[in-house]
């Protein structure tokens, strides 16, 4: 809120708005030491809004002289979704490179076992063999598509807002503030109608489910009884308190965690969207958290998609035992499964060209 307020008073010093000694002013005095987020949040309750108390204090350390021009023209709204788009704006920086890097680490493992067999598996039954290269190659490709669109969402859809008390502020200050916090510019001010809240929010969804979609994959083939794949764990971490025997998936555990929920978040998200007139009386409010958190848990699930992709193991020969087992079983196809992947390696040469450039 405070780099949003920064970016007014730059702005409209800009367009002859301000003087420059008093935007100076106020940019000087928008540093975090200054100000206790603490009393901010408990004043926020006499208003509804904690854009109204960090004004104030703003006013305060700029003194008389230069305190009519602090918040010039804007509304709560204005600075409070700003910074709720600037702080997803940072987020999605470490979030999507976790979410790429988990993509490079399915398209090594799409490579390196682009011929390792296994059985495939439909409504967790045993059905016919497959390549686990061909499992890691629909991984990537979902994580990238996932990625892409959130990469898409930042890159045009985290706009400033600054419309003013009732969305009809003329757009030049709107456009400077926009330039200042590296946001989009939007064709209107948007303060009730939350369609960028939504495609973040649908955005962020999807990528969790993919890693949620991985993740459980992992948690049935590291099941004792398939054994296929494990993480590579540090010594002493996936321990058990009661069994000391077991290893358990920590990370696919902590992205399913994570991923179960986030549906919740997006509903909410979705469910807001549903505002009166020019600004919302509760539903825009209900949005504050809800970000914040669906923010924190997507970013979480990414950070532990990558490590377990980067860490995971292969057993090939487990692998093998399982088909041996089919074959037992009367599969024909599992006596001799690389005679029936001819289709796989293309399909795993498809997904690795169509990944994003790096």
């Amino acid at each position: 809120m405070l780099d949003c307020e920064a970016a007014l008073a730059r702005a409209s010093a800009s367009e002859g708005l301000i003087p420059e000694d008093a935007a100076q002013a106020i940019v000087a005095a928008c540093t975090e030491g200054q100000f206790d987020p603490a009393v901010i949040g408990q004043q926020a309750a006499a208003s509804a809004t904690p854009v109204i108390p960090l004004v104030s204090a703003l006013r305060e350390q700029v003194g008389a002289a230069y305190a009519p021009y602090v918040h010039l023209g804007a509304t709560s709204q204005d600075i409070i979704d700003s910074a709720a788009m600037l702080i997803a704006k940072r987020a999605l920086l470490p979030l999507l490179a976790d979410a790429r890097a988990a993509a490079d680490a399915a398209a090594v493992l799409a490579d390196v076992h682009r011929v390792t067999p296994m059985a495939g598996r439909t409504l967790l039954q045993d059905a016919l063999p497959t390549s686990f290269g061909l499992r890691a190659a629909g991984w990537l490709i979902g994580i990238e598509e996932a990625a892409a669109r959130l990469a898409e969402v930042a890159a045009k859809r985290l706009a400033v807002q600054m419309g003013g008390p009732v969305g009809s502020r003329p757009p030049q200050v709107a456009a400077r503030v926009a330039a200042e916090l590296g946001l989009a510019e939007p064709t209107l001010p948007w303060q009730a109608v939350r369609v960028r809240v939504a495609e973040l929010a649908g955005a962020l969804g999807a990528l969790a489910g993919i890693l949620g979609k991985v993740a459980r994959d992992v948690t049935l083939l590291a099941a004792d009884e398939v054994g296929e794949v494990r993480e590579r764990t540090a010594s002493g971490r996936g321990g058990s308190s009661a069994m000391p025997h077991k290893q358990n998936p920590v990370a696919a555990v902590s992205v399913i965690a994570c991923a179960n929920r986030v549906p919740g978040l997006v509903a909410t998200l979705l469910a807001t969207m549903l505002q009166e007139h020019e600004r919302a009386a509760g539903s825009w409010q209900a949005e504050w958290g809800t970000l914040s958190e669906l923010l924190g848990l997507v970013g979480s699930a990414a950070a532990w998609g990558r490590e377990l992709l980067e860490g995971l193991e292969v057993v090939p020969e487990r692998m093998r035992e399982n088909l041996e087992r089919l074959a037992a079983a009367g599969v024909s196809e599992a006596a001799a499964p690389l005679d029936h992947l001819e289709g796989a390696g293309e399909l795993i040469d498809r997904a690795l060209a169509a990944r994003e450039p790096r």
